[in-house]
């Protein structure tokens, strides 16, 4: 008798999980999709908390196919969900961390919506439990996107639904060498590859669990692994994208949420020697990376720190990060009618320090904020310029015709 192929292999990449894994597992097992639709990968990563034995009993109990391996520890992540990829049968693969767990009707839904929009990424929305979770790509459930047209480049996590012929026809998998931001790297090669991503926005279909021991992932690795992410991200993106709008667009993903955070708060508790190294580490990737069109898309306070350190000017990061850390609000200055907001954060037209003022400048989004600026700017000069132009060349036309 021949078995069918699965709709989604689960792959569960499990270290040291109980009793979390408890919790995973039931949420599994409470799917509404047809048992004879799924197939469970799970793979215990030298664990020595009894996470192995419980995955064992697991597979003998389930209603679906359960594969255990179990091998001797990988050191992090991606040797797991790689081992798992390998033996996926399933048209789709979703990656279920074995300390988090699914949502009712997760599978299901996430599937029929793959289906139904032929797209090769699924994004179903994520719920925190104590501990935060992404937001800004909830809005609303969207069929078929893209990672320039949406927030979802926001989140880079693993915990999507992937169509599986994708990944194997370009040879995807996770980079062991990599032990933090590995899965962004996997899911925005995704994205850029899918021939469309749907978002489920209205069913909550993971939750993203903190855990009580301080052990969860994303918490634990030195300063020097983030830069290591942050260089293989961009690399990536500089790699499969243009230079251009559409490049510095996807760049605001890992300037503002890998490199900026090792120049905030953290940075003024740092040893001198951390800090040089940080610059260090920063000035290969803002050179190669760092562009007007990117800075133009921060914040001020995030456009000023980045700027401070691609132009190598430690003495002047540490007033900015202070002033940041603070919460204070900067002072606006309206200029040219109320047309520019000037954020005058520390060093602002500082001779000595000598930072240009686009450096304070106010995008639109922040400068909403303020009384009294008015949108518009360069746009709305031009477009003054040409109707007083059509106006002398109808003067014109009205002289010669008389």
């Amino acid at each position: 008798m021949t078995v069918a192929q699965p709709d989604v292999s689960v792959i569960i990449g499990a270290y040291e999980a109980m009793p979390y894994l408890i919790e995973c597992l039931s949420s599994v097992e409470a799917q509404t999709i047809d048992p004879e639709r799924v197939e469970v990968i799970a793979v215990d990563d030298g664990s020595t908390d009894g996470t192995g034995e419980y995955l064992e009993e697991f597979a003998e109990r389930a209603p679906m196919r359960v594969l255990v391996i179990r091998q001797e520890n990988s050191g992090g992540p991606s040797g797991p969900r790689n081992v798992g990829l390998s033996k996926a049968t399933g048209r789709y693969v979703f990656f279920l961390d074995a300390d988090d767990r699914l949502g009712p009707e997760a599978l299901e839904r996430m599937v029929a919506m793959a289906d139904r929009a032929g797209t090769d990424v699924v994004l179903g929305k994520v719920e925190g439990v104590n501990r935060s979770a992404p937001k800004s790509m909830w809005g609303k459930t969207v069929e078929r996107t893209d990672v320039f047209s949406s927030n979802i480049k926001f989140t880079l996590s693993a915990q999507k639904l992937f169509r599986r012929e994708l990944l194997d026809r370009h040879g995807m998998r996770f980079d062991e060498s990599l032990f933090t931001g590995e899965d962004a790297l996997f899911t925005m090669e995704a994205y850029l590859r899918a021939n469309g991503v749907s978002v489920v926005a209205d069913h909550t279909c993971y939750y993203l669990v903190g855990r009580d021991d301080g052990k969860h992932v994303t918490k634990s690795g030195s300063y020097a692994l983030r830069f290591d992410s942050a260089r293989a991200l961009m690399n990536l993106i500089a790699e499969h994208v243009p230079a251009g709008g559409r490049r510095d667009q996807l760049m605001v993903r890992p300037l503002t949420v890998t490199l900026l955070p090792q120049f905030g708060p953290k940075y003024l508790t740092d040893s001198e020697e951390v800090r040089r190294h940080k610059f260090e580490l920063a000035k290969p990737l803002l050179d190669a990376h760092w562009t007007e069109g990117a800075a133009q898309r921060l914040r001020v306070h995030e456009r000023l720190r980045l700027h401070l350190v691609a132009e190598q000017r430690p003495e002047l990061l540490i007033e900015v990060v202070k002033f940041v850390k603070a919460k204070k609000q900067a002072a606006a200055l309206l200029e040219r009618k109320g047309r520019r907001v000037y954020l005058a954060y520390p060093h602002f037209r500082d001779r000595a320090a000598g930072i240009p003022d686009s450096v304070y400048l106010a995008e639109p989004r922040e400068a909403r904020a303020f009384p009294g600026y008015r949108e518009g700017g360069t746009h709305t000069f031009v477009r003054r310029a040409v109707r007083k132009a059509r106006r002398v060349l109808t003067s014109r036309e009205v002289r010669s015709a008389a």
